[in-house]
């Protein structure tokens, strides 16, 4: 199949690479200077996308998703199917998909779960949304790029699953970490903490998969110092997301609000930038109420 790919990052690299070792002829366009194996470079989004039967887009925000989506929309070939693996705004989700309708493209819109070595180990999970039909011409490039693929429903619905989830997962993390910051001063022992609460109503994926004290339970970033495995600042992107999606439903989402602010603290005036979202743990243990 001949694919186009714009925005090889940190994650479309890896996705790019991945579809050319199982035999694809992918192009790939980012604004930086990169090389990735197996990928044939073009010069622009235009020249990646022309005459692909798809084209694959990983990209930083909304506002640029649309740019490139005007872009390559204007020379793709009716019946091609347009994939955006981004995470954005769900209405710049919507309103991509209704450009590539009227264009007669399928479009799929299917942020992806997974982090770095996720792409890097074919091991992503696709929420996705869009039509049967764009849906099932994913499948097959789906099934090289990750391990699960969830069809959410129409055009947006992969960014709304993914943003909800994401909204849920910077809450429950924050509430992690202050009950470990609360048992530290009340004299419990962590390992004993997880023992009770990783089997008991307070488990979670935060506490069982990617416990935020370090030394208890699976390895995770806060056994490597807190460098990120799903970066502060990309949790508090996501939340944001969250946000900006909870106005225009006109939702009442106060604990997603408020994990938005509390990340946007953590980063912008104190030293979580650069840091996983985990690091709240390290803060929670320095304040005082």
């Amino acid at each position: 199949m001949k694919i186009g790919f714009v925005g090889l990052g940190n994650m479309g690299a890896p996705m790019a690479a991945n579809l050319a070792a199982a035999g694809h002829q992918v192009t790939g366009f980012d604004m930086a200077d990169v090389s990735v194996d197996g990928v044939g470079m073009a010069g622009s989004a235009p020249e990646a996308a022309a005459g692909a039967e798809v084209v694959i887009t990983m990209l930083p925000n909304g506002a640029i998703l649309r740019d490139v989506a005007a872009d390559v929309i204007a020379v793709m070939t009716p019946g091609a199917t347009l994939i955006d693996c981004s995470t954005v705004d769900v209405d710049s989700a919507k309103d991509v998909a209704q450009e590539a309708e009227k264009a007669g493209l399928l479009f799929v819109d299917a942020p992806v779960s997974g982090g770095i070595g996720g792409a890097s180990g074919g091991t992503l999970t696709f929420m996705a949304g869009g039509t049967d039909a764009a849906f099932a011409s994913a499948v097959p490039l789906f099934d090289i790029m990750g391990q699960k693929m969830v069809h959410c429903g129409v055009g947006g619905a992969g960014q709304a699953a993914k943003i909800c989830n994401n909204m849920i997962l910077g809450a429950t993390m924050i509430a992690t970490c202050e009950a470990f910051a609360l048992a530290d001063k009340l004299g419990l022992d962590r390992q004993k903490m997880f023992d009770v609460v990783s089997t008991s109503s307070g488990y979670s994926w935060s506490m069982n998969a990617y416990c935020p004290a370090p030394g208890v339970g699976p390895d995770s970033p806060a056994d490597n110092g807190y460098l990120p495995g799903f970066a502060a600042d990309l949790m508090l992107k996501d939340l944001r997301l969250s946000q900006q999606a909870a106005e225009s439903a006109d939702a009442d989402t106060p604990m997603g609000e408020l994990a938005m602010q509390l990340y946007a603290e953590f980063i912008e005036q104190e030293d979580g930038a650069g840091k996983d979202f985990s690091a709240m743990l390290p803060r929670f243990e320095r304040r005082g109420r």
